[in-house]
């Protein structure tokens, strides 16, 4: 079933001008603007990457992943009923947050005709006790009832490579390995080693050589 943030995310990029849901080549399309149709993605991009490879052939596509900045979680007493607490959550989503994706995305982009964009939202998510058969339920056993859209943050726009390449940290040396990269970023080694894959694999970064086990990469290839 579709959330109310999705319905809302349509009708902000299509805002007065854009058409929803609209079919192209056998595909339905949320929102149309001009010559690029766009698609709005929740889940995982490795869901769509066929159908947006597909569409790249005859058209121009706008991709847009939201990521969850902060949210606030709205507590009901049952499905449809009163709100008994509010709190907000201290999950905050973040720009690096791309690459848990972009891993399934690499084979598509960067292209000539898409644009990757991430947008950073503010939710507010409707939840209800869960009905499980459990005899003693868990404090955290809950379904969710909604999730609605509160507001676009920051958005974020990647054509290409330079594009992604504007995440990697000045303060780096000219060739590095994952651990400079998560020292400089304040993040832990397995996060730069998924940045990394995604920059390596798209072509942003280039593997010159290694220190140890770990590979050293260049933002130039090697000459």
């Amino acid at each position: 079933m579709e959330t109310s943030l999705h319905q809302q995310l349509k009708a902000h990029y299509a805002a007065s001008t854009g058409q929803l849901e609209v079919a192209r080549q056998g595909y339905r399309i949320d929102a149309v603007v001009g010559d690029t149709l766009i698609e709005i993605q929740h889940g995982s991009l490795a869901a769509i990457r066929d159908k947006i490879a597909d569409l790249l052939t005859q058209h121009r596509v706008q991709v847009v992943k939201p990521i969850v900045a902060r949210k606030e979680l709205v507590k009901l007493d049952a499905r449809g009923g009163q709100v008994v607490e509010r709190r907000r959550s201290p999950k905050r989503g973040r720009l690096l947050d791309m690459f848990d994706e972009l891993v399934y995305f690499t084979r598509v982009f960067p292209h000539r005709r898409l644009v990757l964009e991430v947008a950073l939202v503010e939710i507010e998510e409707l939840r209800y006790p869960g009905h499980g058969r459990r005899r003693r339920r868990r404090q955290n056993d809950f379904q969710i009832e909604d999730q609605r859209l509160l507001q676009v943050v920051a958005t974020h726009r990647f054509r290409t490579l330079a594009d992604l390449r504007k995440l990697l940290p000045r303060q780096l040396p000219s060739k590095f390995h994952t651990g400079h990269l998560a020292e400089c970023l304040g993040i832990q080694r397995y996060v730069a080693q998924r940045m990394a894959y995604c920059l390596r694999e798209t072509g942003a970064i280039h593997p010159v050589g290694k220190q140890g086990n770990a590979l050293v990469y260049s933002r130039r290839r090697a000459a």
